[in-house]
């Protein structure tokens, strides 16, 4: 798929919950399952709109990947677990044929006082690349997800470059048709890619794969472009984590966590 061929959108509302699924879901693995990212974003956005409060925001929301999404209708269920005045916790999950995809839970919290400092623990992040060629991956497939984003590396870098990774990325097309993207869609959109950005196991040799995404933000970001700044911390007899620092235009606005499966083909 070259972007002249992009869908409209990663999903079309079919009203009533459901959503069909575009090619452009597909993810690096396989044209018939998707990457974790646009259905992470499409189940973020039915949580942030469910029971919405003025004042209230997604602060963390933590998503599980049961199994595979494919790349076809899905439906949305939301539910609130907890509301306070102050805090809410929510879950909500994607169903395929009645099978359960991707289960989540997020907590919405109070926007903090105009007079709370900014903190910034991070170094600047890096200037956005110029444009550049459309980026490969050894071994997947390039016609969905891969495509349906814009990637910009680190002068010499790209997804086969050993980690630790750096890499500003965007959307080509909205989530869903029709709709304006949020903050927090774009961000969730991206997200799982923190992993692929490090790529400091090898994924090919092995079978590495994450089981979950945490996105944390401690502020709405800003614009559509998001730098990724991820390592991975790994170890015999145990597993993998890749922990990334997000960014956007503005400078940091958040971390991703991602829990990494390593074992033998």
């Amino acid at each position: 798929m070259n972007t002249e061929s992009l869908p409209e959108s990663f999903y079309r509302h079919l009203g009533g919950g459901r959503y069909a699924s575009s090619p452009a879901t597909a993810g690096p693995w396989s044209p018939k399952t998707q990457h974790g990212g646009p259905p992470s974003a499409l189940l973020g956005r039915a949580l942030e709109q469910h029971a919405a409060r003025e004042g209230l925001r997604i602060a963390r929301i933590t998503l599980d990947l049961p199994r595979p999404v494919p790349v076809g209708e899905l439906e949305v269920h939301v539910r609130t677990l907890r509301s306070g005045g102050r805090t809410e916790l929510l879950e909500g999950e994607l169903t395929s044929d009645g099978k359960s995809v991707l289960v989540a839970r997020a907590w919405k919290i109070a926007a903090s006082p105009a007079d709370t400092p900014s903190l910034r623990p991070v170094p600047a992040p890096p200037e956005l690349p110029e444009a550049q060629p459309a980026q490969t991956m050894a071994g997947a497939y390039l016609d969905g997800y891969l495509s349906a984003m814009e990637w910009r590396f680190e002068p010499g870098k790209a997804f086969d470059t050993p980690g630790p990774g750096t890499a500003w990325a965007r959307q080509r097309i909205p989530l869903v048709a029709g709709e304006e993207d949020t903050p927090l869609t774009r961000a969730l959109t991206l997200a799982d890619s923190n992993w692929a950005v490090a790529f400091e196991l090898d994924h090919q040799q092995g079978f590495v794969i994450n089981t979950d995404i945490t996105l944390a933000l401690h502020r709405e970001p800003v614009g559509e472009w998001f730098c990724i700044r991820a390592a991975t911390a790994a170890s015999p007899h145990g597993s993998g984590l890749a922990l990334g620092q997000l960014d956007d235009e503005a400078g940091d606005c958040g971390r991703i966590l991602q829990t990494l499966l390593v074992s033998d083909r």
